[in-house]
């Protein structure tokens, strides 16, 4: 779904305890090294393996400030109403297995590199979890912390561009044999039609 589809009037959502302890270490990293850029794999590493570590007493600030955002988010989804047709999406046509695939979104590269991480804090979390935390900590990142994943969006799309060029290329010979195919059957049905009155 694009950008212009999605529901702005939706509650953000609920940030995990986790998702805390990394902004409020980014927040510190941006105190201690103004100048230096987050590499955001390795500040994701040394976040995982600092959480790990935290004893539960030191993880306790996190939650609480994680159970607030809970009630805030319920509280909002009492009285938020989707629109009209959400439920009734479109059903998507059969996709052709020989069509390229489809460019990757810099927040999805983002996931890709990240899941793992979130996956070997949280060994216990479903699918969906993990996909709540991941763009709650895209969301949290600075314009200058996503440009790797923007450049790698990027150049993923003229990848995409290009083969879908060559794949249209392709696709109209085929067409074009299919056509005739069907013309030349019409044809000979014709005249086989046309013998018959004949013989009549």
């Amino acid at each position: 779904m694009g950008k212009k589809d999605r529901d702005s009037s939706k509650p953000r959502g609920r940030m995990s305890a986790y998702a805390y302890f990394v902004q409020d270490s980014r927040a510190e990293h941006g105190k201690n090294h103004p100048n230096s850029p987050v590499r955001f794999a390795e500040f994701s590493k040394d976040c995982s393996a600092r959480w790990k570590a935290l004893e539960e007493k030191g993880k306790g600030v996190f939650h609480e400030k994680s159970m607030r955002d809970k009630v805030r988010y319920d509280r909002e989804m009492q009285s938020y109403k989707p629109p009209k047709g959400e439920k009734n999406k479109r059903r998507r046509r059969r996709k052709d297995p020989d069509a390229p695939k489809r460019n990757l979104s810099a927040f999805f590269i983002f996931s890709g590199e990240n899941r793992a991480a979130i996956k070997s804090v949280h060994p216990n979390w479903s699918v969906g979890d993990i996909a709540k935390e991941l763009a709650v900590r895209w969301r949290a990142m600075t314009a200058g912390e996503k440009i790797p994943f923007d450049k790698g969006a990027a150049k993923d799309k003229e990848r995409y561009i290009k083969a879908m060029a060559e794949y249209k290329a392709k696709a109209k010979p085929m067409k074009r044999q299919v056509k005739e195919s069907s013309s030349s059957s019409s044809s000979d049905s014709s005249s086989d039609d046309s013998s018959s009155d004949d013989s009549d």
